[in-house]
């Protein structure tokens, strides 16, 4: 055993300044969507450099309302990567679209604007690009492939907060954009989500949705300002944030860039440590890019190292280091391969990859005493 305590995989950094918001939220007697709610997407949207920005519950609710506002429905179909969480493809169900999958490059492991080409149709809606472990998609490309076939491009983001490249910042190129502040994520607000846009109209619909159909700033109807009625606008759903939520992702966001330069010192010890190792590493970024370094993947090649990824986990786990998988891809999921008639072969590329990868501890809570116990585990399983 590498350690004596379990080093838990994505242990979020909550500081004082966090712990002192949520306390002033809780006394203040505002605890659901409020004024801070308000000063969490002001900042957010300057932040992505977006002209809107809708806090939300979750990144799942932030993808489904976009889907609704750009008007995505019955029957349509949303080209999306095999290479992600379920929530990506479950946002797509249900509006009552069909996910169509496409494999991925396999150096950047993000999804492949070729193949998106070659698949679209003529009931083809929208591109879903996911930019995986933070490393942005090729946007110039998919934004092409938007404009030509008058398709709405909405990114998901959830690894993503910091991520730039050529284009600009992640959150202000697509069409609408979704983030992630689950507690393993760069930003955390425990559980709770962001969609950015720079369509007022969008943003409107988005606010309304997102609170049970209710007008706009219904919210404020138990403020000091008198109690204002509202009107119910359309059969919306219960996705709001809460102040108490917000509180954590004010200071979340104000110490990113802080959290990022760890989160590069860490990357930085990986490479270096692992350069020799019969493990493939995640593949260097162009220098125009900015890597929100959300995922450290390495791949687990049993012809290399006669074990498999299963095998090296399971030997972390003793060795007391928590790891992640990211992603067993979703056309090699039972509920995907029985509804869409999906097998393994379908994808290759992401099925190599979906075999291999784990995803090592990458935070800014860890010590370089936690790193180093993390690269001698990694070594000690490669021997």
């Amino acid at each position: 055993m590498i350690r004596d305590e379990f080093l838990v995989y994505g242990n979020p950094a909550i500081e004082e300044a966090e712990i002192a918001e949520v306390v002033d939220s809780l006394r203040s007697g505002w605890i659901g969507t409020g004024p801070k709610v308000a000063l969490f997407e002001q900042e957010f949207k300057n932040y992505v450099g977006a002209e809107y920005a809708i806090a939300v519950s979750s990144c799942t609710a932030a993808l489904h309302l976009s889907m609704i506002v750009s008007g995505i429905g019955q029957g349509d179909e949303v080209i999306t990567t095999p290479m992600t969480f379920c929530a990506t493809a479950n946002a797509i169900l249900h509006t009552g679209a069909v996910p169509v999958f496409v494999d991925i490059d396999p150096t950047t492991m993000n999804i492949d604007p070729e193949l998106v080409e070659k698949a679209i149709t003529k009931r083809t809606k929208a591109i879903l690009p996911v930019h995986f472990a933070g490393r942005p998609c090729d946007m110039k490309s998919l934004m092409r492939i938007a404009k030509d076939y008058g398709l709405h491009l909405i990114e998901d983001c959830a690894h993503a907060i910091e991520t730039s490249c050529e284009m600009g910042k992640v959150g202000s190129i697509g069409d609408l954009s979704c983030f992630s502040f689950y507690v393993t994520k760069n930003v955390v607000t425990a559980e709770g989500g962001m969609i950015t846009t720079n369509r007022k109209d969008w943003a409107d619909k988005l606010k309304i949705y997102a609170l049970h159909g209710m007008s706009r700033d219904a919210w404020k109807r138990y403020s000091d300002d008198g109690f204002r009625h509202y009107e119910v606008l359309v059969p919306g759903f219960k996705y709001n944030m809460t102040d108490i939520q917000a509180s954590l992702g004010i200071h979340q966001l104000r110490r990113v860039n802080e959290t990022l330069s760890r989160r590069n010192e860490i990357w930085e010890r990986y490479n270096n440590e692992f350069d020799e190792l019969k493990v493939a590493t995640p593949a260097n970024c162009p220098s125009d890019v900015v890597h929100a370094r959300h995922l450290y993947t390495i791949l687990i090649d049993e012809d290399f190292l006669g074990c498999n990824r299963n095998t090296f986990q399971e030997r972390m786990q003793r060795s007391n280091i928590g790891t992640g998988i990211h992603y067993t891809a979703l056309h090699l999921q039972p509920f995907y391969q029985k509804t869409f008639n999906l097998q393994k072969g379908d994808f290759p590329a992401a099925e190599y990859i979906s075999d291999r990868t784990l995803s090592l501890p990458l935070g800014p809570k860890m010590t370089d005493h936690d790193v180093s116990d993390v690269i001698r585990a990694v070594k000690e399983c490669c021997h």
